[in-house]
């Protein structure tokens, strides 16, 4: 079962009003959503909020929701934050079993740069995408999908078929969809500046002949 603990109330109204209301009494407002039941609009109180958020594991992970003696397994789905304090303004969770098949985002990232000859020759590392939907059961989420860019070279695309995933978690992606890819110099650069050259050549050449017929 999840580590964080969201302890909640119960809001009795809603709207913005209400939303408003709940932030001045030091809460962050929500809604939980799910299964065969109706919406409830909830609040958590802000500091408590904060901490959970801060662990970097609410977001599109397991937690588990507390109301009173009654608890049960939810995933944070959405966090809004505020443009200006940049402190939580309203988050959405949605009920779940906890061993339910679910759809989710989980962050792609790429290690071991340094082994790759062809980042280390100079290309770049383009990303196509920096999250990855993936199906597991919503009590193994993993905390994220990393790519080992060792031996890879310019023009090298790195594909969903290449991740290696956790045992019972798939891809909800085509097996030849792109991930990243290694960049070089373009061809179009390399033409340029050839052309560059070229030019710079024929001009010194032409002041040499002009040199000479003075």
């Amino acid at each position: 079962m999840a580590d964080i603990v969201l302890n909640v109330e119960v809001r009795e109204k809603t709207g913005t009003g209400a939303a408003r209301d709940a932030r001045r009494a030091g809460l962050v407002p929500g809604v939980l959503y799910g299964g065969d039941k109706d919406p409830v609009a909830i609040a958590v109180k802000m500091n408590e909020f904060k901490k959970a958020l801060y662990t970097g594991k609410l977001l599109g992970h397991l937690v588990t929701l507390k109301y009173g003696s009654e608890s049960q397994p939810v995933i944070a789905k959405a966090v809004d934050m505020h443009p200006v304090s940049d402190t939580p303004w309203h988050f959405d969770l949605y009920r779940v079993d906890a061993h339910q098949q679910i759809k989710i985002e989980v962050p792609l990232h790429f290690q071991n740069h340094e082994a790759s000859p062809g980042l280390k020759r100079g290309g770049t590392l383009n990303v196509a995408l920096h999250t990855v939907t993936v199906s597991c059961a919503a009590d193994h989420i993993p905390e994220e999908l990393v790519f080992d860019l060792t031996g890879k070279e310019i023009g090298d695309s790195i594909r969903v078929s290449e991740l290696k995933l956790p045992a019972n978690v798939e891809v909800a992606l085509p097996a030849d969809a792109t991930l990243a890819s290694i960049a070089g110099i373009s061809t179009q650069t390399e033409d340029d500046e050839a052309a560059d050259a070229t030019t710079a050549g024929a001009a010194a050449a032409e002041g040499s002949e002009e040199g000479g017929e003075a």
